[in-house]
């Protein structure tokens, strides 16, 4: 369907504007139009390749300091630990430090603060777009928006912080380039407002080390129940990164890991759905879509369908991705990991790039083996993501 219908011919619902207004505001994920060019075009350099090998340095760092803790849980005797939990953690730690400069301290703070803020939502947003939805849970309602409000505080503070430590110095970071702020287009010219600028670092913080965290714990899982795909990627690792540190100009190089990738956001998508909604009727082939209709494309089921992908649609089989970027899928539409079209995600690559180098960490030094105590049972909190965490079994190397 997208193939054939203009951008222009659709848009973000606005019910669903509304009710996520406390976690995104007028983030790049929401805005449209001009405002869309001009906030991408505004946050774009702070992806290209230059800024990406400066973080990767702050991404080993901390990858490493899990690690070692990990190190020091099994030599207590502890092996099982909550991967999804501590991935998450060392995620959001990554994200503060690489693109917003702050502490680990920091960090944890907002990333608390916007986790219960996403559970608050789910709740209390069941029946979205439904009339009247928010007076049926009127507590958790009152609470998503003084959750948002902590939260825009916070990141007042980080930006004021920021604007004092930046005068005279080029900024890399997102967050100094947000503060940067030079217009990038005369037609569109006005810089981002400090409302703008809180929306974007929230909406960056959130997406930022959701996408990858997920990313890495549905993967740790999938290796855990197919151990050959450990052992291949350990050989992997040993003959392009060899025993030397992770270069990202090797990570390229890791072409299984990223088969990997490709089939685990094929099954367990960070994103399980997309929302658009028509802004002028839309006709595909005998089928009128009415202006203002909402339409959710269900991504999960979407790359679970046999018809587009083959009767082995549910099995793990990262090497369908070998020679091509779609994997065997009948249409090109039907393998959304990273959205579509022009508002394909901005901060891919950096996904990619922490995803490596995170995943090339953990298999150099440990084996794993899911824990009996692991209850499968992925659940939409706006990401998709294990209900009960995932215990791991862990054995050094």
């Amino acid at each position: 369907m997208s193939g054939s219908v203009m951008a222009k011919s659709w848009g973000k619902p606005t019910v669903f504007k509304n009710d996520r207004d406390p976690m995104f505001g007028n983030g790049l994920v929401m805005v449209e139009g001009d405002e869309w060019v001009r906030q991408r075009h505004v946050i774009t350099p702070a992806f290209n390749p230059i800024n990406l090998k400066v973080m990767a340095s702050l991404m080993v760092e901390s990858a490493t300091n899990m690690l070692d803790n990990w190190t020091t849980f099994i030599n207590l005797g502890k092996p099982e630990i909550d991967a999804e939990r501590e991935i998450i953690k060392t995620a959001g730690e990554i994200i503060a430090k690489t693109s917003f400069g702050v502490s680990y301290k920091t960090g944890q703070n907002v990333l608390e603060k916007l986790r219960a803020l996403q559970v608050t939502l789910f709740k209390s947003n069941r029946f979205v777009g439904v009339p009247f939805s928010k007076f049926f849970f009127p507590k958790k309602t009152l609470e998503a928006k003084r959750l948002g409000k902590e939260i825009d505080q916070l990141f007042l503070s980080i930006i004021n912080d920021r604007k004092n430590s930046i005068k005279g110095k080029t900024p890399q970071d997102l967050l100094g380039i947000l503060l940067q702020g030079s217009p990038v287009d005369s037609r569109l010219g006005k810089t981002l407002s400090q409302q703008d600028l809180v929306d974007e670092c929230k909406t960056f913080f959130f997406g930022g080390h959701e996408t990858t965290a997920l990313a890495i714990t549905w993967t740790l899982l999938l290796l855990a129940m197919n151990p050959e795909w450990q052992d291949q990627l350990r050989d992997e690792i040993r003959e392009v990164v060899k025993d030397g540190e992770i270069d990202v100009n090797t990570l390229a190089g890791l072409k299984k890991m990223g088969w990997v990738l490709n089939e685990v956001l094929r099954l367990y998508p960070s994103s399980p759905n997309v929302q658009r909604q028509a802004r002028e009727d839309i006709r595909v082939d005998d089928l009128t879509i009415p202006n203002g209709t909402n339409m959710w494309i269900d991504v999960v089921a979407m790359h679970h369908d046999p018809e587009l992908w083959g009767e082995d649609v549910n099995e793990f089989k990262p090497e369908r991705f070998k020679g091509d970027m779609y994997g065997g899928c009948k249409h090109k539409m039907g393998y959304l990991p990273f959205g579509f079209g022009g508002r394909m995600c901005v901060g891919r690559n950096l996904t990619f790039m922490e995803y490596k180098i995170v995943l090339t960490l953990i298999l150099s030094r440990f084996s794993f083996t899911l824990s009996p105590t692991y209850t499968h049972s992925p659940t939409i909190l706006l990401s998709l993501r294990p209900k009960y965490g995932l215990p791991l079994r862990f054995q050094p190397l």
